[in-house]
């Protein structure tokens, strides 16, 4: 299992070929990553993401050991940057690996289901009007449910 909270960008194909070696044991991956989407206005002019170092990593463990056990993953990756992003550039990357497809894509949605709104991270946009903390949303707490 790996966690990892950084500010540079990474490769997501590099990153999803280094975590399937050596895993001929799995039947399945599954992948997806997050990515910094323009406002519907169209004038993103960068995101800043914030944590607590230490705590975030904490919590994303615990998530992705959560997400192995139940779904009996061969291995699970997290990836999540902060720091300053423009439109375009991932945020985020999550990789299940399990015996089965199913188990790898219920793994990987809960993983993003938690990350988008539980994991202890804060957003700002900021456009040519000034700046505003990213709300919650009321449809990522209800996928929550389904868990």
């Amino acid at each position: 299992m790996t966690v990892r909270v950084q500010e540079a960008a990474f490769d997501l194909g590099a990153e999803a070929n280094s975590f399937a070696a050596g895993h001929s044991d799995m039947g399945a991956m599954v992948t997806f990553a997050g990515i910094v989407r323009d406002l519907a206005q169209g004038d993103l002019d960068r995101m800043v993401i914030e944590h607590y170092p230490g705590m975030t990593e904490r919590a994303l463990e615990k998530i992705a050991g959560e997400a192995k056990d139940r779904w009996g993953l061969g291995d699970v990756l997290v990836i999540h940057r902060y720091g300053e992003m423009a439109p375009g550039e991932q945020i985020m990357m999550v990789a299940a690996l399990a015996p089965h497809r199913k188990d790898a894509f219920e793994a990987a949605e809960f993983l993003m289901d938690y990350l988008k709104s539980r994991a202890p991270f804060w957003k700002k946009e900021f456009t040519s009007d000034g700046a505003d903390w990213v709300a919650s949303k009321a449809e990522d707490e209800d996928a929550l449910t389904r868990w």
